[in-house]
């Protein structure tokens, strides 16, 4: 690190890096925030280029390995005080790293899907903390994308990256309309699969096994039309109390793993063979 710290959170460069706090700025620049010793070397690993690290001159070696990491890399070191650090952090735990790095690319067209895919779609999402949660569950349940649809919040708000534990440069994510998402799900032969209070079949007798899209919808609205239709399934959670629904990064977490029990145990492609004999399953 360099001998001299930035001490002013009006230093231009530091100014530069706190506005990517916006929306606006992220979309402008095409940059973001990470803070975190552990999302940093995750962003890292998964080969996300960081422009800038700006760190506290710490002898602590897990932060200085990351440090290290960032500079081979091909990232500009900026060495900062703790008041700097903890201004450009989110929330009150501060580990002396903060990260400005390029957002990687959000477009269906750079999706790979390998065989029998198991893909999220998010609807409206608004909540970045949501957002984060949903990305975690689809990275331990091994899903090969997420698809915001119709996004509110985007998939690199840096309240996002730290919900998810930096897991949103790990799992392939996607930002479209609904409507050229779905378009693009159907081209790529995967079965849709909807979430909603009123499903035909509750979520512990759908099939969840083969090619496969599980949609999910806001907060507040739930699913739009776009996710309805004759071709397209769906399923729901009972709810015995007096709440209707549960938080949509629950619902995702619900169906997401039970998709994985089912690939674990049934052969694949069973669910096609099977689909016609299912309740509520036949088109």
């Amino acid at each position: 690190m360099i001998s001299s710290a930035l001490t002013s959170t009006r230093n231009p460069r530091i100014r530069a890096a706190a506005s990517l706090r916006s929306r606006r700025a992220r979309d402008e620049t095409g940059l973001t925030l990470v803070d975190g010793i552990r999302e940093i070397s995750r962003a890292l690993g998964a080969g996300a280029r960081v422009r800038e690290l700006f760190a506290v001159d710490d002898p602590d070696p897990t932060l200085a390995a990351t440090v290290e990491t960032a500079r081979d890399a091909g990232a500009s070191i900026v060495t900062v005080d703790r008041r700097v650090v903890d201004h450009l952090g989110y929330g009150e735990r501060s580990e002396g790293l903060v990260a400005v790095i390029e957002i990687p690319s959000t477009t269906l067209s750079a999706i790979q899907l390998s065989e029998d895919p198991l893909v999220v779609v998010l609807e409206g999402v608004e909540k970045p903390g949501n957002l984060g949660a949903v990305l975690r569950t689809a990275d331990a349940t091994g899903a090969a994308c997420v698809i915001s649809a119709d996004a509110r919040t985007d998939m690199f708000n840096p309240n996002t990256i730290r919900a998810s534990l930096a897991t949103v440069f790990t799992v392939p994510v996607a930002s479209e309309s609904s409507d050229v998402a779905r378009s693009w799900l159907r081209e790529h032969g995967l079965r849709i699969v909807s979430a909603r209070v009123d499903g035909a079949v509750a979520w512990s007798d759908a099939e969840l096994t083969g090619p496969v899209a599980i949609v999910l919808g806001s907060e507040a609205d739930g699913l739009t039309d776009a996710w309805s239709g004759d071709e397209i399934e769906s399923v729901r959670l009972p709810m015995l109390g007096a709440a209707d629904s549960l938080n949509v990064s629950i619902t995702a977490a619900v169906l997401l793993f039970e998709a994985r029990r089912q690939r674990l145990q049934r052969p694949r492609n069973a669910g096609f063979e099977s689909r016609a004999a299912t309740p509520g399953l036949g088109h």
